[in-house]
C-alpha cells in the first residue's frame, strides 16, 4: 500500500508540471488552464496577471479578485506574483461526478475601470478510485431444471473515476456451468449478466462459488471483487416472463405522490403456486430508487412514492423482479427506464458578480457599473433567461458571455436630479408559464463640480446712514450651490474696483465664510453718496466655479450740517453793512440773505426768520427767499442805524441753524436806484431807441440759440444714456453767448438701479441755480424744491427734457442759490 501511494503521488506531481507548462491557452478572449485533481493547497495553476496582460501593480490598484461560479472558492490570486493558486483540495469525482468534462469557470474582476474576464480551469481525473460493488456477497438460487442460456443479472460495480480511469470490464472465475456476458444499457453503461452455460446437476454439485472481478482502464489497473454463491434447487420448471425486457416511460417532475408510473406484467405457465407471481425491486436496487418509487407485489404496479426533481436526477433505471411461489422459486427480471420530464419549477436567479461601483455624474456613456449573471436550474426553454431594466433609467445591460451581463450607463447622469438609482432588474425565463425574479441594485452617483454658486438676488441694494460706526455690518449676501461636499462649499470675496479713485477694499471688508460685509470707516454723505461692491462666490471644487453679484450701497443723508450763509458775506467780520435811502417805501428790497446747506432733501430745506431787530415794525424777512424788505415807509423818526439778527434754519431732525447780523444805515440823501436811473436816463431819442432795439434783439437771439442748442444736446444725451447708462452735457462759450461765467452742466446716470441727475449753471452775479435730482430711498412720493431761475422758459424746457429721459420715479430737487451784492448800473 505504501508503494502504491508513493507511485500515485509521483504521477500526480509529473502530471501537474506537465499541465502547468503546457496546458493553458486563451481561446476567444477566455483563458483556460488544465490541472489534475487532488493538487495540494498553494499549488500554482498559472500566472494569471501575465496571461491577462496586467502588471503586478495593477493587481493592487485595480483590486483584482477571483469569483467562482461553482460557489466554492477553490482558487485565489497571489497578489505578490500574480499567480492563480489552489485554495483548497479539489476532488473531481465529488465536483463533477461522472461527467466526461469537468471545468470550473472563474470570473476575474478588476476595477477602475470595471472589467470582467472569464477563466476556465479544467480538472483532469486521476485514477484514484478502484471499482467497488455495493455488496461483497451475492446469492442466487437456480433450479436444476433451468435450461442452458438463461441469463441472471448481476450487481454492477461503481467507479467514481471517468474516462480511461473508469470501469471498463468484468471477469468471472472459471466454472464449467457458468459464463459472463456484458449487457449494454442506456447511457453506454455495461452491466454483467451470469449465463447458464449447461444444465445444472444438483446431485453432482449443490453450491457453486464464483468470484466476479471489475476492472478499470487506468494505469496501473485498479479492480474490485464480489463473491457469488449459487445454490442449485430442485425442479420448478418455468420462470416468470415479462412482456418486455425493457420498459421506458416519461414522467413529469411535477407528478404528485401516488401517481401510477407503469404496470409491468410477468406470466408463469406453471400451475398452482408455481404459476403465482410476486413483484419486487431487484436485490441491488439503490436507495435513490427505493425512496422515490414503490411497487405493488401482487399487481406489479409501479407508483410514485416521493418527489421527482429533474435538476437532481433526470432519469432512473429500475430492476424489477418477478418470482413464483414454487419450490424452488423461479425468478424473472425486467428493466424500467424512467425519464423525468423537466417542468418550469425553478425561478431565475440574478447573481451580482461584482458589487455596483459609484459612478461619476460626468461618466461617459458605456461606463461599467456592475457585473451581473443570470441562471436557471431548469433545462431547455425553461432555463433560458432574459434580463430587463426599467426604460426611464439611464442604464442598460450589455451581454458578454454565457448569461453574463455588464450594467453600463446609457445616458447623461445628473446627481442634482438623482443622487442614487435603485435599479430593479427583472429576470424572466422562457417556460410556460414563465417565472420571474426581481432584484434591486443601488447605484450611487458621485458629484462633479458642474454647478456654479448662485446668489439669492441678482443684485443687492443697501441703504446706510452716514456717520455710522466703523466695523458695523452693512449687509450680507448669500449664495447656494447645487453640488455636494467640497463642490458645494462656498467662499466669498470682494473683487477689486475703484471708488473715487481708491480701492473698494479700503472702504469695506467681507467675511469669506458667511458673506457678511462690514465697513472699515464712517461714511460722509456729502463726500460719497453711492458706490458699488462687486462680490464673488467661489466653490471649493476642482476646477472651482464662481459667480458674481453687485452690492449697491446708498449713503443716506443725516442732518449733520448747519446752513452756511453765503450772502451777505461775513468774511471780513460777523457784521454785514447795508445802506438804504430814508425815502424808501413799503416793500423796498433792502438786501437778500442767501444760505446753503450741504445736506440734501428735507435736511437742506432752508427757512429764514427775523430773530431780533432794532425796530421789528420796519423790516420783514421772507421765510423762503431770505429777502429783507421794509414793512412800511421809513419816517424821519426812525433811527438811521438799524440792526437785524436773522436766524436761518433747515428742515432736518434735529434742526440745525445759524444766524447772520445785518447792519442797515438809513441815509437821507440816498435815492432809490430806479429813481436815479430815471434821472440819469437821456431824453428819448433815436439813439436810446436804437440801443433798446439792439438789446432786445440780442437777448432774443441768444435765448433762442441757447434753447435750440440745449434741446439738441439733451436729445443726444438721452440716446447715449439708453446705450451706455449715463450722460453728461456741458454748454460753455456758446456762439452768441460769450459770458465765460455762464455755463450749464447736466449729468444723467441711469445705469442699474441707481438714478442720479445733477444740473449746474450760472454764476454768483446772475443768481443762477444748481439743481440736483436723485431717487429718494426714504420717500414714496416726489419731493420738489423750486427756486425761481433766471429764465423761466429755459428752466421749463430743461425739466421737460429731463422728464422725458428719466423713468417716473421719486424726485428730489435741491436748490442752491448764490447771489452777489446787488450791482447797480446806469445803463
Amino acid at each position: 500500500m505504501t508503494k502504491r501511494m508513493g507511485y500515485r503521488d509521483w504521477r500526480w506531481l509529473a502530471l501537474w508540471w506537465h499541465h502547468f507548462f503546457l496546458l493553458w491557452s486563451t481561446i476567444d478572449g477566455q483563458t483556460r488552464y488544465t490541472i489534475p485533481e487532488e493538487l495540494k493547497q498553494g499549488s500554482v495553476v498559472g500566472n494569471l496577471a501575465k496571461d491577462l496582460g496586467l502588471g503586478l501593480s495593477e493587481i493592487f490598484d485595480r483590486k483584482l479578485r477571483v469569483a467562482s461560479e461553482a460557489g466554492k472558492q477553490y482558487f485565489s490570486v497571489d497578489a505578490g506574483k500574480g499567480e492563480l493558486i489552489v485554495n483548497e483540495r479539489i476532488d473531481r469525482d465529488t465536483l463533477c461526478g461522472q461527467s466526461a468534462s469537468c471545468v470550473l469557470p472563474l470570473q476575474v474582476v478588476i476595477e477602475n475601470p470595471l472589467q470582467l474576464y472569464r477563466v476556465e480551469v479544467e480538472i483532469q481525473d486521476m485514477n484514484d478510485n478502484s471499482p467497488s460493488f455495493p455488496s461483497k456477497q451475492h446469492t442466487l438460487e437456480i433450479a436444476e431444471s433451468t435450461a442452458a442460456g438463461v441469463r441472471f443479472p448481476l450487481e454492477s460495480a461503481q467507479d467514481p473515476d471517468v474516462g480511461s480511469n473508469s470501469l471498463k470490464s468484468y471477469t468471472l472465475s472459471k466454472d464449467e456451468c457458468f459464463t459472463l456476458k456484458l449487457k449494454e444499457i442506456t447511457g453506454g453503461r455495461k452491466v454483467p449478466e451470469l449465463v447458464l452455460a449447461k444444465p445444472l446437476d444438483r446431485e453432482k454439485k449443490v453450491v457453486h462459488q464464483l468470484l466476479l472481478t471489475a476492472l478499470d482502464g487506468g494505469n496501473p489497473i485498479r479492480s474490485g471483487t464480489a463473491q457469488i454463491t449459487i445454490t442449485v434447487l430442485d425442479n420448478n420448471d418455468n420462470i416468470p416472463v415479462f412482456e418486455k425486457t425493457v420498459y421506458k416511460v416519461y414522467v413529469s417532475e411535477s407528478s404528485a405522490k401516488g401517481t401510477l408510473i407503469l404496470q409491468p406484467k410477468a406470466t408463469d405457465i406453471d400451475e398452482g403456486q408455481n404459476g403465482e407471481v410476486e413483484y419486487s425491486f431487484g436485490v441491488h436496487t439503490p436507495d435513490s430508487v427505493l425512496s422515490v418509487f414503490e411497487i405493488d407485489p401482487v399487481t406489479g404496479k409501479l407508483f410514485l412514492k416521493g418527489e421527482l426533481d429533474f435538476e437532481s436526477a433526470a432519469n432512473f433505471e429500475i430492476d424489477i423482479s418477478a418470482k413464483d411461489k414454487g419450490t424452488p422459486k423461479m425468478e424473472g427480471h425486467c428493466s424500467v427506464q424512467v425519464e423525468v420530464v423537466d417542468v418550469n419549477d425553478n425561478s431565475p436567479e440574478i447573481v451580482l458578480t461584482s458589487k455596483p461601483s459609484p459612478v461619476r455624474e460626468d461618466a461617459p456613456s458605456g461606463t461599467v457599473v456592475a457585473l451581473i449573471s443570470a441562471r436557471d436550474l431548469d433545462s431547455g426553454n425553461n432555463g433560458n433567461v432574459t434580463l430587463q431594466l426599467p426604460r426611464d433609467y439611464p442604464f442598460k445591460l450589455k451581454p458578454s458571455f454565457s448569461n453574463n451581463y455588464a450594467l453600463v450607463t446609457s445616458g447623461v447622469l445628473d446627481r442634482e436630479s438623482f443622487s442614487e438609482y435603485n435599479i430593479e432588474i427583472t429576470a424572466t425565463d422562457s417556460g410556460s408559464p414563465p417565472l420571474t425574479t426581481k432584484k434591486t441594485i443601488p447605484v450611487s452617483i458621485i458629484d462633479d463640480n458642474d454647478n456654479s454658486p448662485k446668489f439669492t438676488q441678482s443684485f443687492y441694494d443697501v441703504y446706510l446712514k452716514e456717520n455710522g460706526l466703523p466695523g458695523s455690518m452693512l449687509s450680507s449676501v448669500s449664495a447656494s450651490d447645487l453640488d455636494f461636499g467640497d463642490n458645494a462649499k462656498i467662499s466669498y470675496s470682494i473683487l477689486d474696483s475703484k471708488v473715487q479713485g481708491v480701492s473698494v477694499s479700503s472702504y469695506v471688508y467681507m467675511n469669506s465664510d458667511n458673506g457678511s460685509i462690514y465697513s472699515m470707516h464712517s461714511f460722509d454723505y456729502e463726500t460719497l453718496k453711492v458706490f458699488q461692491i462687486l462680490v464673488q462666490a467661489k466653490d471649493h471644487g476642482s476646477p472651482s466655479l464662481s459667480s458674481n453679484t453687485t452690492v449697491h450701497v446708498f449713503i443716506l443723508d443725516q442732518n449733520d450740517n448747519a446752513p452756511a450763509v453765503i450772502y451777505p458775506s461775513t468774511a471780513l467780520g460777523s457784521l454785514s453793512h447795508q445802506k438804504m435811502p430814508r425815502s424808501s417805501k413799503a416793500g423796498h428790497l433792502v438786501t437778500k440773505v442767501t444760505a446753503v446747506d450741504a445736506d440734501s432733501g428735507h435736511n437742506a430745506w432752508i427757512s429764514y426768520k427775523l430773530a431780533e431787530a432794532t425796530d421789528a415794525s420796519l423790516f420783514s424777512v421772507n421765510t423762503y427767499t431770505g429777502e429783507v424788505r421794509t414793512k412800511r415807509a421809513v419816517s424821519e423818526q426812525d433811527d438811521s442805524s438799524q440792526r437785524l439778527l436773522i436766524e436761518i434754519k433747515d428742515d432736518g431732525e434735529p434742526v440745525q441753524s445759524s444766524t447772520v447780523t445785518v447792519a442797515i444805515l438809513v441815509e437821507d440823501g440816498l435815492q432809490e436806484p430806479i429813481l436815479n436811473l430815471r434821472q440819469k436816463a437821456p431824453e428819448p431819442g433815436k439813439k436810446s431807441g436804437r440801443i433798446t432795439l439792439y438789446l432786445i434783439l440780442s437777448l432774443a437771439s441768444v435765448s433762442m440759440l441757447s434753447l435750440v442748442t440745449f434741446l439738441v444736446l439733451a436729445v443726444k444725451c438721452v440716446r447715449n444714456s439708453r446705450s451706455s447708462g449715463s450722460c453728461c452735457m456741458r454748454l460753455d462759450d456758446l456762439d452768441g453767448y460769450n459770458n465765460p461765467n455762464r455755463n450749464l452742466q447736466i449729468q444723467l446716470n441711469t445705469d442699474g438701479p441707481i438714478k442720479y441727475v445733477e444740473v449746474l449753471g450760472g454764476d454768483m452775479l446772475s443768481q443762477s441755480q444748481s439743481f440736483r435730482s436723485c431717487l429718494s430711498p426714504m420717500s414714496e412720493f416726489s419731493d420738489f424744491t423750486f427756486v425761481k431761475p433766471s429764465s423761466t422758459t429755459d428752466f421749463k424746457e430743461m425739466i421737460n427734457v429731463l422728464d422725458a429721459s428719466l423713468p417716473d420715479s421719486a424726485w428730489t430737487f435741491e436748490s442752491q442759490q448764490v447771489s452777489s451784492k446787488q450791482q447797480h448800473c446806469d445803463e
